[in-house]
């Protein structure tokens, strides 16, 4: 693919939160590992859209293949069989740093010392720093990531093995990362110390596999065993599974936005499945936003286990009002200016049958900047609904993230200097109700305190200032000019 094409290769602009990125390791030998990481990162494709890869260790030799696009477009059964071994990582991503470029595709290769692949979900909030003091070292970098930052300070460090790197350079990172790395002798998995980006532990037929998700171990047979602690450092190797404990904190602050959004609703995290929690925010926002209506609707799909739970509470029907076409995560086709005004139905299309005449509760899990849901209200109307009430699943979104998740920027989101009224005229709703915070956290069953709740409270578990904090483009800008030494 070329570099053009690659540009191209992008998720088109979208109301929610971009999903950030999704791993997965594997250590089996004997089986098919490449064929694994593969459905593995099929699983993982909502983590991500913007490119895919894989490598794979055999006689000692890392093998990587990446490229933009999803992972079945990425790989076929050539390339599979060229990524031979008895362990992989694989990566899928939407860039939180650095642009879409084919040098910033994952699994990163590095060898300044240590030859080794990496692949990183989360966003480190000391890139340009650790950038600037590398390069001063004299390393050279072909991408513009923090997820080769981290490539290189492992590959680059004096540890004798890459347990000991790792353990050397997790203290000096800053942020949110779940990671993987393979050398030619282990694959090791680590966390960051507050836990702010999800990371699981599997197990298959006696060997062990790590992923951002649960999900992603049972479309390849394996059993979730537990989560990846914040701090802790897991290597798996021909010495089986060893785990060390590297940096503790005083408090966790795992996303909470994954159990409302991001991780796939069949995914188990601490301990719950995310179908039922999201179907218990939907029944406590009935509790807390009652509304007179004749039908309930979810925005598909990441509103539909909410209104299930909405509908269930309510007593008040629920059916399909809007039907989405789930192949237009990725197009090269513009609409042209003939189908423009048109374009949201490339992705939603209201039934009249079903709407018309009704009052109707649309719910959905959050609004970022409301263009969209704005178009969505209008349609319905188009299609006869007398009466629109929206009800979100989720606090208002007033903040930025700066640990992994591209939200927009505050001036972008529709709830930033907005009361929940004002924000209802700018939609166009008949009336708005948001889930609170404690509801939020109700449904999920475990407390504040151990959460990142930054985008709806703006309370920042690292204390850094959002109006400070590193752009996603950062290293782009500073990579182009030399870095005094």
């Amino acid at each position: 693919m070329s570099a053009e094409d690659f540009q191209e290769a992008v998720v088109p602009e979208r109301e929610g939160p971009r999903d950030e990125c999704g791993v997965f390791g594997i250590y089996a030998p004997g089986h098919d590992v490449s064929r694994l990481t593969y459905f593995g990162l099929y699983a993982l494709q909502h983590r991500g859209q913007e490119s895919a890869g894989i490598a794979s260790c055999e006689g000692g030799h890392i093998t990587t293949i990446r490229d933009g696009g999803l992972v079945s477009q990425v790989f076929d059964e050539e390339k599979l069989r060229a990524l031979e071994g008895a362990m992989a990582i694989g990566h899928v991503r939407y860039s939180t740093t650095g642009g879409a470029s084919w040098e910033n595709a994952q699994p990163i290769w590095r060898d300044d010392g240590r030859e080794l692949a990496l692949a990183h979900n989360g966003n480190l909030t000391n890139a340009v720093d650790l950038f600037n003091r590398l390069r001063r070292k004299g390393l050279d970098f072909r991408g513009t990531t923090d997820s080769e930052i981290m490539a290189a300070l492992i590959s680059s460090d004096y540890g004798r093995h890459v347990e000991d790197a790792v353990a050397n350079v997790m203290p000096q990172l800053e942020g949110a990362y779940s990671t993987v790395v393979m050398t030619k002798h282990a694959i090791v998995a680590f966390r960051d110390p507050l836990g702010i980006r999800p990371l699981s532990l599997g197990k298959l037929d006696g060997n062990w596999v790590i992923a951002s998700e649960s999900c992603a171990f049972d479309i390849i047979g394996a059993e979730l065993v537990r989560e990846v602690n914040p701090g802790e450092m897991i290597s798996l190797s021909e010495k089986g599974i060893e785990s060390r404990q590297v940096l503790t904190s005083e408090r966790e602050a795992k996303c909470v936005f994954e159990h409302i959004y991001f991780s796939r609703p069949d995914s188990i995290l601490e301990g719950k499945r995310l179908q039922e929690v999201r179907g218990q925010m939907g029944e406590i926002l009935w509790r807390e936003s009652p509304v007179e209506a004749d039908l309930v609707i979810p925005v598909p799909d990441s509103g539909t286990p909410a209104a299930r739970g909405f509908a269930r509470a309510s007593g008040i029907p629920q059916d399909d009002g809007l039907i989405k076409n789930r192949y237009v995560a990725r197009t090269f086709i513009q609409p042209g200016q003939e189908l423009r005004k048109h374009g949201l139905r490339m992705k939603f299309n209201p039934l009249p049958e079903i709407v018309s005449g009704k009052r109707l509760v649309v719910v959905d899990d959050s609004i970022v900047r409301g263009n969209t849901t704005r178009q969505i209200i209008g349609m319905l109307r188009d299609a006869g609904a007398t009466e629109v009430h929206l009800r979100i699943s989720a606090p208002p979104i007033r903040y930025g993230c700066n640990y992994g998740v591209d939200m927009s920027g505050r001036e972008e989101m529709v709830a930033h200097g907005r009361t929940v009224e004002e924000i209802a005229r700018e939609i166009e709703a008949d009336s708005l109700a948001y889930l609170s915070m404690e509801g939020v956290y109700e449904a999920i069953g475990t407390p504040a305190s151990v959460h990142c709740d930054a985008c709806f409270t703006g309370n920042y578990p690292l204390g850094d200032d959002p109006d400070q904090a590193d752009n996603k483009f950062d290293l782009e800008e500073i990579a182009v000019f030399p870095v005094s030494r």
